[in-house]
């Protein structure tokens, strides 16, 4: 295998865990607070992903970080045609992070209920703009032959959105992400919580079945098999199942049109490849030495802490 090769098997690696990984964290921020009956329920959906969801966000760096240093010409093609919805998407990541961390240090309920609601109203956006570019990618940009995006000031980067796969997979994030949010604070919750969590993930297939029915029928099996876990009560293949449809539509996406890695809509001939957007050999020799060395340590601090945060977090109150 060769050099950018390896790199873009790397890339798609990185990109797929943060869609994985962020897809129930963006789930429960918006779960918690709606299935939550008081402040003591919505507290422990919350902490669910309190320990975790930092580390989780570490994989969009990478994959960023991975993107600009092995595709560069990559990289500057997507953050020219689509930097307003990444700006909008740092925006709303920066609220919820503070929503997220800042929860805890008001002592009020209308303190922790204006963190819930910019928690939920930042999470909803995330997944619905990553859905939208994801839409754009799975179609194209309008690459010219120098490599830049046609189009000038807002309309180069608003028009993709607006478009019909946008819109679409602007629906299935948010319908994914609370299918993946559903079912693992059925995994990691225990009392009503849990309960009510099943029957939300439920109602969140029906409209990501919608969706994949009429973009990719096949889909719908993955659909079926989500349900069908939910409904036995299959906790952990739930949630394993959901992270797996995410992952491979993630790749689905990202990979379907390889040798090309951003297809232009104005001419295949303007078309990026792996070949042709990857930095130098030399460069990339360096950051492979790199990788080996960062990589490995990122994976194994978020699996102990995965192990370490594993146990069920009580939603109902305990008598003293």
């Amino acid at each position: 295998m060769d050099l950018p090769t390896l790199w873009f098997a790397l890339a798609i690696t990185c990109w797929v865990l943060f869609f994985a990984l962020e897809g129930f964290d963006f789930g429960v921020g918006v779960l918690a607070g709606v299935l939550g009956r008081d402040d003591h329920e919505r507290s422990a959906g919350v902490t669910t992903i309190g320990p975790v969801w930092d580390g989780n966000e570490v994989w969009l760096v990478a994959a960023v970080g991975v993107t600009f240093a092995a595709f560069p010409d990559w990289y500057a093609a997507l953050m020219s045609g689509l930097y307003l919805p990444f700006v909008l998407i740092l925006l709303a990541l920066a609220a919820r992070g503070v929503a997220i961390e800042f929860r805890g240090k008001g002592g009020t309920a209308r303190w922790r209920a204006v963190c819930d609601a910019v928690l939920a109203t930042s999470s909803v956006l995330v997944a619905a703009l990553w859905g939208a570019v994801l839409g754009v990618l799975a179609t194209g940009l309008a690459l010219g032959a120098d490599g830049e995006v046609a189009g000038a000031g807002l309309a180069r980067s608003l028009a993709p959105l607006v478009s019909g796969p946008a819109l679409l997979g602007a629906v299935l994030g948010v319908a994914v992400a609370l299918v993946q949010g559903a079912t693992f604070l059925g995994l990691r919750t225990t009392g009503p919580l849990r309960a009510r969590a099943r029957i939300a993930a439920l109602g969140a297939l029906v409209p990501a079945a919608l969706v994949v029915a009429f973009l990719e029928p096949w889909w719908l099996v993955g659909v079926a098999v989500v349900a069908a876990l939910v409904a036995l009560r299959r906790e952990v293949l739930a949630f394993a199942a959901a992270s797996v449809a995410v992952a491979g539509g993630a790749v689905a996406v990202l990979a379907s049109h390889l040798p090309v890695v951003l297809p232009s809509t104005l001419d295949p001939a303007f078309s990026l490849t792996v070949d042709g957007a990857a930095a130098s050999p030399g460069a990339l020799r360096l950051i492979t030495v790199a990788a080996v060395v960062v990589l490995p340590g990122v994976v194994a601090y978020q699996a102990f802490s995965y192990w370490v945060f594993r146990r069920r977090v009580a939603s109902e109150r305990v008598a003293t």
